[in-house]
């Protein structure tokens, strides 16, 4: 990507269409608990299509800021792209703008080095990083998986694209496949409220006066939406990915990257589908997770049978994560359809309940399958599909070390799974099962011969925590000491305060 970019140009702006009957007011309380979000109405929102649209929306908006700038992504790389970003980025800075980036530990630092972020320090930037690894905190594994853009409270942006070559094709590779939206309007509050609390996450928080300027931001457009925000242990996305499975009743369209499903999700799809719903999914035909194939392609025959239609990605990496319902909803942001994204990392998602948004995020749906290749289980047609990405896959240099493992892991846990469940198994399965049954009598006999090779790791490991907790309990009782320490000087403050006010009263009295 160039550093002189087209102005941007709205490609899918939301349509005006006949109205829809209005939403059962049960079913609207329904999805604000759910969510845990407020249904906010008159925005503008626009749907945009891989970095092409994307990043020269998100420059274009970063170099007009007039006030301040909120930046948070899970990746932000050191090379061309990520340069380009920078140099706006400190630009804004030196011009007196409030910028603030938010990075994660995990998915950013092994791509851009300390000088990078010191050198947006030096231009004015207010930098931190999220979630980094300390002794005191063995829950470091938990991702901020943001992708979201604010300027000035009232333009923002919500997607599934990182800042990275990869979204731009790099060494002779096709971009990425990713979608976002640009929004405006008092949906952009909440974004900005949902920053302000990452950013006190990972430092002190954000001025009082600043988080209490947040709302309320005018109207812009007739478009209704609300903001899901993902934290570990909350699965609000969940949930609502799974109320939207159940009260579908026309179709539900879905583009995930990294398609590993709960259980109860599968089969909330699956009843969907037997009810009549036009249920559908696309995933990766190529991952850059390479592992993590054989894992969502041993799921397909379930989804299948049931009758949900499944289709691979052709081109390069599918990173979009989206669905659409029923010509209303439409959800686009950051969470894939797994269990890390439901439960364990911070993700944000744009729900959009609207059918003009929803019948262009079908359109681009219809344009994405015309480059897919259904599943249909026994037709040659899917063997040479995968034969061909198997031989692109071996092409494609290896990276994501973490997601490999977490991948392997996941792939190891639903071979057992089928097997112990009494599911009649592929012959590929079958031998899979063989190979793990092998694996795990191997690692048996090691621990039975050299039991240390098990028990110091496992002791190591069970000290860190230990001490972790116990640290963070210590901290935790010393804050609650200092509150209260502060709270009672306040009130012996009060009450001194409220004595001499009295005595000066009763001395006006006597005079």
């Amino acid at each position: 990507m160039s550093s002189s970019v087209t102005p941007f140009t709205p490609l899918r702006q939301a349509e005006p269409i006949p109205p829809q009957p209005p939403l059962d007011p049960r079913l609207e309380r329904a999805f604000a608990r759910i969510a845990d979000s407020d249904l906010r109405r008159g925005n503008a929102v626009a749907l945009l299509k891989d970095a092409g649209e994307n990043y020269p929306a998100w420059l274009e908006a970063i170099r007009g800021a007039r006030r301040v700038v909120h930046f948070e992504n899970f990746i932000i790389a050191d090379d061309a792209v990520g340069r380009i970003f920078a140099e706006a980025l400190m630009e804004r800075a030196r011009a007196g703008v409030k910028v603030r980036v938010l990075y994660d530990w995990l998915g950013s630092s092994w791509r851009a080095l300390p000088g990078f972020w010191n050198r947006l320090r030096r231009a004015g930037v207010e930098v931190r990083v999220f979630n980094p690894p300390r002794l005191t905190n063995p829950f470091f594994i938990r991702r901020n998986h943001r992708k979201v853009i604010t300027v000035d409270g009232r333009k923002g942006f919500v997607a599934g694209l990182c800042v990275s070559n990869s979204w731009e094709g790099a060494d002779g590779t096709e971009p990425w496949r990713d979608t976002g939206l640009m929004l405006e309007g008092p949906v952009v509050a909440d974004l900005d409220a949902a920053f302000a609390d990452s950013w006190a996450r990972a430092g002190a928080p954000l001025e009082r006066s600043e988080r209490e300027g947040l709302q309320p931001v005018p109207e812009a457009g007739p478009v209704a939406a609300r903001v899901i925000c993902g934290q570990p242990g909350m699965f609000r996305t969940y949930r609502f990915d799974q109320f939207v499975a159940a009260t579908a009743q026309r179709n539900l369209w879905l583009t995930d990257a990294y398609f590993v499903p709960t259980t109860s999700y599968v089969q909330a799809l699956a009843e969907a589908a037997r009810d009549g719903v036009d249920v559908r999914l696309l995933v990766p035909g190529t991952s850059d997770v390479t592992v993590l194939q054989p894992v969502v392609r041993a799921g397909y025959r379930s989804l299948v049978e049931a009758g949900i239609r499944i289709f691979e990605w052709n081109g390069s990496m599918l990173h979009a994560k989206t669905a659409v319902a029923d010509g209303r909803w439409a959800r686009v942001g950051s969470t894939n359809l797994n269990l890390a994204s439901w439960a364990t990392n911070w993700e944000l998602d744009v729900v959009v309940e609207d059918p003009g948004v929803a019948r262009a995020m079908e359109e681009m749906y219809l344009e994405d399958l015309a480059n897919a290749t259904e599943i249909v289980p026994g037709l040659l047609t899917r063997r040479r599909q995968t034969q061909k990405m198997r031989s692109r896959r071996l092409q494609r240099p290896r990276r994501g070390g973490v997601r490999r493992l977490t991948a392997g892991a996941l792939a190891i846990g639903s071979r057992i799974g089928n097997s112990v469940s009494g599911r009649s198994l592929t012959a590929t399965e079958a031998s899979s099962i063989a190979v793990i049954g092998a694996a795990l009598l191997a690692v048996a006999l090691v621990v039975a011969l050299l039991p240390a090779l098990i028990v110091l790791p496992l002791v190591a490991g069970l000290t860190w925590l230990g001490l972790a907790l116990m640290i963070r309990a210590f901290r935790l009782k010393w804050r609650i000491r200092v509150r209260r320490r502060k709270l009672e000087r306040r009130r012996r403050l009060a009450i001194a305060q409220e004595a001499v006010a009295s005595a000066e009263r009763e001395a006006h009295r006597k005079e």
